[in-house]
Formats: C-alpha cells, structure tokens, sequence
C-alpha cells in the first residue's frame, strides 16, 4: 500500500456520495477500479481497496472510536484538511 486515506461524513448519504465520488472519479479520469469495497454508509466505516491506494470513509463517531490516525502515527502525512 503506497496511501492510506482517512476521511469522514456528517450522515449517510454523505458517507455514500463520498464514495460513489472516489470511485467514480477514480474510474472515469484514471481507469482505475477498487479490488474491493468493504462496509456500507450505514455501518459508518466503509473501506475502498485500490490495492496501492486505501480509502476508509468514516462517521464521526466511527473516526474517534477507531482512531485510525494514532496508529499510522508513524507515517508521513501528505495532506491534512478539517
């Protein structure tokens, strides 16, 4: 894996637009597919696995209660935006 991207959403269908973005973009400007998607908006954690790319899709509360960031503490951060 090359990037692990953290990011959240206030509801589910935010949740949900998040991701029909990131895949559709992915695929129509890069030809670029998940492996596999894992979760769904309504669970407050989705996963996208582009194999060098991880995208996790959280709820708020699902972000603080995993804490995704404190373990990947270690890596380089290249973006951070709030």
């Amino acid at each position: 894996m090359d990037y692990f991207i953290v990011c959240s959403g206030s509801s589910d269908r935010q949740l949900k637009a998040i991701i029909d973005h990131v895949v559709e973009t992915l695929q129509t400007q890069h030809n670029y597919r998940p492996r596999r998607i894992e979760g769904q908006a309504e669970s407050g954690w989705i996963l996208l696995d582009f194999i060098d790319i991880v995208v996790h899709v959280f709820s708020a509360s699902q972000r603080a209660f995993y804490q995704l960031e404190d373990i990947w503490k270690e890596a380089p951060v290249v973006l951070k935006m709030q």
